[in-house]
């Protein structure tokens, strides 16, 4: 084995593209299997009618910057792939505005400081209350003695249960995408660290303005074209086998002499029968639990607008409501996000639509009623980042075969930033594990 052998990765999204992208900036040639018409895993482009949405309506922040140098590798700049935005979290309930904190443009951890001070819709008690908790956090370095739910934490610190419902909730639930009952404190508090606690910028929203796959995997493809490389897209691998010689796939003649598996993690038991050193890691899997993220797409007529990108609710199913006009150019069309479980997941398509359709409305009553509607269902969006859970390693108990995805080890949850790094630590690992040439 040596590097001139290729490596061959299993799964397109934003792991496996960020692996690939990390392999081919060194040198080392490989190949990309994607199940799917398209790249980009989890968080791709799906087209309903002529119209490019995507399969949720993920989002990043400034501290991302693992993502933020592979786009600019692969020749996209942020401002085209992102709108940027301080951060701002804009919380109605029904019409009526019940929280909003904003962080200016002051150096850190004054922003921080100052948009908690001037927060709307919290008492002076409420503000004191949630800097208090941030400064313990950062006085213990965000790190705890040992890991806690959500919840636990917040109770520890004294939060009222207003300041939850507005403040800390929406936050867990866009970053973990599991409720704060079960929730991993510790995984809540690597976020703060690196986005709340950060430079003033780690903080900032980052809007994604095309589509996912375009964002990031298909400019990594484009990348990988330009260095020699394969991406094999509606390539469903079903077996591998090892030999002395290296890595088969589905009976093809080419071998490969590393391995990364880069897949949904409830999709690793599909290849564990002849991969013995994924059995411990499906093991661990298997008592895991997963969390849904639904989105609501509805198409308004030409020239609706809301106030802002992007708004929370509480009280509704809808979490977080994203103006699509304003972020990708697609006029008229909102996208209305529920994270993780609940009763909606009993409903129907047109139950949820519907339900949705009349949550808007109330928040915005000057809003005509939609043309149309669509629903995606990731039913096993992420994993669900419990307390003190456990996840597997990059590598494996064969020093030919890696993992890549953002349900690794690692101080993310299911995020964006999660599946690059893991994806690029991978990469590096084969590197390493590969003698020099000659």
């Amino acid at each position: 084995m040596k590097k001139s052998d290729p490596i061959a990765i299993i799964g397109g999204g934003y792991a496996g593209m960020a692996a690939a992208m990390e392999l081919a900036a060194h040198g080392q040639p490989l190949e990309v299997f994607e199940a799917g018409p398209v790249l980009g895993g989890r968080a791709r482009r799906v087209e309903i009618d002529g119209v490019a949405l995507d399969n949720g309506q993920h989002m990043a922040i400034g501290a991302y910057a693992e993502l933020l140098r592979l786009m600019q590798l692969a020749g996209i700049s942020e401002a085209e792939g992102f709108v940027r935005t301080p951060l701002e979290l804009d919380v109605q309930q029904g019409n009526q505005r019940v929280f909003r904190l904003a962080c200016p443009r002051l150096p850190a951890p004054l922003h921080t400081l100052a948009g908690l001070l001037w927060a709307d819709g919290l008492s002076w008690g409420e503000r004191i209350s949630a800097i208090r908790a941030m400064a313990a956090a950062q006085l213990r370095g965000f790190q705890l003695t040992q890991d806690t739910t959500v919840a636990n934490w917040l109770a520890d610190h004294g939060q009222s249960a207003h300041l939850v419902r507005c403040l800390w909730e929406p936050l867990t639930l866009a970053a973990l995408n599991t409720p704060i009952a079960t929730a991993s404190a510790q995984v809540l508090l690597n976020v703060l660290r690196d986005s709340l606690a950060g430079k003033r910028a780690a903080s900032d929203f980052l809007l994604p303005a095309t589509d996912l796959s375009a964002l990031f995997p298909e400019a990594a493809g484009r990348y990988l074209a330009e260095r020699n490389c394969t991406v094999h897209t509606g390539a469903m691998v079903k077996q591998v086998v090892q030999s002395t010689e290296g890595w088969q796939l589905d009976r093809s003649a080419r071998r490969y002499s590393q391995l990364i598996l880069a897949l949904p993690p409830h999709r690793l038991a599909m290849l564990a029968e002849h991969l013995p050193a994924l059995t411990p890691v499906c093991a661990l899997l298997d008592e895991w639990t997963w969390q849904p993220i639904y989105t609501v797409y509805l198409r308004y007529p030409a020239g609706t607008r809301l106030p802002k990108a992007m708004q929370g609710m509480v009280g509704s199913s809808t979490q977080w409501l994203f103006d699509r006009g304003r972020l990708c150019g697609q006029d008229g069309l909102l996208a209305a996000v529920i994270s993780a479980e609940g009763p909606h997941e009993a409903w129907s398509q047109a139950q949820l639509a519907a339900a949705v359709t009349a949550e808007i409305a109330q928040a915005h009553p000057q809003l005509p009623a939609p043309l149309w509607h669509k629903v995606i269902a990731e039913k096993r969006a992420t994993f669900a980042c419990t307390a003190g859970l456990q996840r597997p390693g990059n590598a494996t108990a064969d020093p030919a075969l890696w993992l890549a995805g953002d349900y690794t080890a690692g101080d993310y949850p299911a995020t964006l930033e999660g599946a690059v790094r893991s994806g690029v630590a991978a990469a590096r690992a084969c590197l390493a594990a590969q003698p020099p040439i000659g």
